[in-house]
């Protein structure tokens, strides 16, 4: 049989009972895989590999290494979640790698849309090699892999999730979510005990906030860009969207305009909300929002982040539109 092919008596994961029975499948199969090997993860704080870890670390526990790699691109408190759910509650053998000052560097006065997102990725490897290359005895690699890369790739997994690991770390693939539709993926998720908010983060680029800073990326737009997003978030979980919405996030452009703050003329960027909603990303529609919702987020963008003096809506839908801007 195909490892690499879902069953067609596999029963689709709905319950916490099928998920648990799940679990125990694959923390059997991990330690029979493993042994007592070491196994190294690239945790990004998505759901995919969020669930990998918090699988793995239940089958194997500090046999796991975790390396998340924080490109200074991530979104308000992401970073900060991932130490918290698995470095202190899970209690994971995590090495954290604050990169930022490096990640920035590279980056800055580039604004090609695909140099920045060569950048980045390149620059991930880069660190997660080094870091890697620090760590003795690992023969396997963890890897998030979930069935709809496995169909899109025609049955073989054409790129790792990681990037380009280096040709000399011969690493052992340890998949345990590969046969999962992604709805299964948080199914067992939230059976793992992962909070609800990491199960059900939504989709979120590689390249983070790198392709929503508009152009060359400067630090100061990027804080605002995290800040406004951060609002846009909270209001959309105050108010029921968050489940409603499929991705919806704040670009920020570069360019100025003028508004009035405290009687005087002042230059600020613009915030612009884009919310869509799609079953398989290839075409997407826009979410309506209502009128007094998008007026309390201009008033709270406008007057808690600095250097936003507008909002904007992106109304596009795709196509014409990608869902993202860059």
């Amino acid at each position: 049989m195909d490892a690499n092919k879902r069953p067609e008596s596999m029963q689709r994961i709905t319950t916490k009972e099928l998920a648990d029975a799940f679990i125990a499948e694959q923390v059997g199969l991990v330690r029979k895989q493993v042994g007592d090997g070491k196994v190294l993860l690239a945790l990004s704080g998505g759901v995919d590999s969020s669930v990998v870890a918090a699988l793995l670390i239940k089958a194997i526990g500090k046999q796991l290494v975790c390396v998340h790699v924080n490109h200074g691109l991530m979104r308000k408190g992401e970073s900060e979640q991932v130490i918290e759910v698995f470095g202190k509650e899970l209690d994971a053998n995590l090495i954290y790698v604050d990169a930022t000052d490096r990640f920035l560097g590279l980056l800055e006065g580039v604004s090609e849309p695909e140099k920045k997102r060569k950048i980045i990725g390149a620059e991930f490897i880069n660190v997660f090699d080094e870091e890697s290359r620090k760590l003795e005895g690992i023969s396997f690699l963890a890897q998030g892999t979930i069935y709809p890369d496995i169909l899109e790739s025609d049955g073989v997994k054409a790129h790792h999730n990681v990037g380009g690991l280096p040709e000399d770390m011969k690493m052992e693939l340890v998949e345990p979510v590969k046969l999962l539709y992604k709805d299964e993926v948080r199914v067992v998720g939230e059976a793992l005990g992962l909070p609800h908010a990491m199960v059900y983060r939504q989709p979120f680029p590689g390249p983070g906030l790198g392709v929503r800073c508009l152009g060359a990326i400067t630090r100061d737009r990027l804080h605002a860009l995290r800040e406004a997003d951060a609002i846009l978030r909270e209001e959309f979980d105050k108010n029921g969207l968050a489940g409603k919405v499929w991705q919806y996030f704040i670009a920020v452009p570069d360019f100025k305009s003028v508004g009035v703050k405290d009687g005087k003329r002042y230059e600020g960027w613009s915030a612009i909300i884009r919310a869509v909603n799609t079953t398989d990303a290839m075409s997407a529609t826009i979410e309506e929002i209502p009128y007094p919702l998008l007026h309390h987020i201009t008033d709270r963008i406008t007057h808690e982040v600095e250097g936003i003096n507008r909002v904007l809506m992106d109304i596009t839908p795709k196509p014409i539109g990608t869902i993202e801007f860059e």
